[in-house]
């Protein structure tokens, strides 16, 4: 405990013309993520019910949780560190035990699940109580409330991987409910209190890009995942076709969140009068949306790969739908938050969207491979919108 109590040397230096920066060893975590996406859209894939829906959709939020906690750590302690670093790499191991768990987590890797989410969130938790110490005694108390936050979810995370069925999956909403329902609260402790968005003195532009970065991750999957299914698949006309389509909806996502939303997003927080607030509600809640539509797109063209012919079954078609239709929510109501009116290009593309999801559910007109190509092509039509308006008003592009 000896380098731990040497506090300030494990605290971000905030005034240093590096204080924004990006770890390189912050990167290197991220590599176990790109593995967990990866297991989450084949989970979804293979369970394309209902039941598997819920499930997976439980899984993701919590590997989100685990990384965003995480970045909000390294918002705060120094990842040049060496014990810091060492922090990480242990953190990883763990990481990779919860993503290889994944599509087995309802199953015989609940268990294992489990413990690798608990001690991540814990230990990470109770390191940082540690770390922080006398230097900051707000985000020192603040972390002290997260801390029993996430001791009260783990019994629940640990009950839920000793039960079976639905049993686990209600014990284990529970828990991911209450570390998304704790940070509204202030994390409230009895004889603790409360803490305050105005407590969480975070970095902004560091927030941001890490968040900008995990987008990236995601759409990086989503790349990898339709070169991979292409790979084994029949080179035809409609493989090709199908082929071009995911990789330019890709492209098209890309720029609808980088081109505008994601700059736009750090010079808000990084100008925020309370940047907590911001990077709770935009970052860590909002970005969920997000990188949901990310993973349902790459699940969506591995769909159409493998069957680009034929009848669109409903699960078919809520995933090639329902993926820019999160997609454009999510970045819609981001970037919200830095202007005054939901944006005009992505109401649009809802209702364009609206209006061929209900079509295609209604007379059955399309093949996968064609309700692909409208759907890339409204991303890409909302992107060149963006595109146009920013050029046409550089200074104010509030009304795309």
């Amino acid at each position: 405990m000896v380098s731990l109590t040497r506090h300030a040397g494990l605290m971000r230096d905030k005034t240093s013309e590096h204080r924004g920066r990006v770890a390189p060893v912050e990167l290197f975590f991220d590599l176990v993520f790109v593995f967990a996406i990866t297991q989450l859209s084949h989970t979804l894939l293979h369970k394309l019910t209902v039941q598997g829906l819920v499930e997976t959709t439980l899984l993701f939020f919590a590997v989100w949780w685990v990384w965003v906690y995480t970045t909000w750590f390294t918002n705060w302690i120094d990842p040049d560190r060496t014990p810091v670093r060492l922090a990480l790499f242990v953190l990883m191991l763990a990481g990779l035990v919860m993503s290889i768990s994944i599509p087995s987590a309802f199953g015989a890797g609940g268990l294992a699940f489990a413990c690798a989410y608990v001690f991540m969130q814990v230990g990470r938790s109770a390191f940082t109580v540690c770390a922080i110490g006398t230097a900051s005694e707000s985000n020192a108390r603040n972390f002290q409330r997260i801390l029993a936050w996430l001791v009260l979810s783990g019994l629940f995370w640990i009950a839920g991987a000793f039960a079976e069925g639905n049993a686990r999956l209600a014990l284990w909403a529970i828990a991911i409910g209450l570390e998304y329902f704790s940070p509204w609260v202030g994390f409230w402790v009895p004889k603790l209190g409360r803490s305050t968005t105005g407590d969480w003195d975070i970095d902004g532009h560091h927030m941001a890009e890490r968040c900008s970065l995990f987008v990236l991750i995601a759409l990086g999957e989503s790349l990898i995942i339709t070169g991979s299914t292409f790979e084994k698949s029949a080179v035809t006309p409609a493989t090709v076709a199908a082929l071009v389509s995911a990789v330019v909806g890709t492209a098209a996502m890309w720029w609808v969140y980088f081109a505008i939303g994601a700059e736009r997003g750090t010079h808000h927080i990084a100008h925020a009068a309370d940047p907590g607030r911001v990077a709770r509600v935009g970052y860590t809640y909002l970005h969920i949306i997000i990188v949901a539509g990310v993973i349902i797109a790459a699940v969506a063209d591995e769909l159409v790969l493998g069957h680009p012919g034929g009848h669109v079954a409903l699960p078919a078609l809520l995933a090639i739908v329902g993926a820019p239709v999160v997609f454009l929510l999510g970045n819609g109501y981001f970037k919200w938050l830095s202007a005054p009116y939901f944006p005009l290009s992505h109401l649009a593309g809802l209702a364009v969207l609206a209006v061929v999801g209900a079509t295609e559910f209604q007379f059955h007109l399309s093949t996968p491979l064609a309700l692909s190509l409208v759907t890339t092509g409204v991303l890409v039509l909302v992107a060149l919108w963006e595109w146009l308006s920013l050029t046409r008003s550089k200074g104010a592009p509030h009304h795309i």
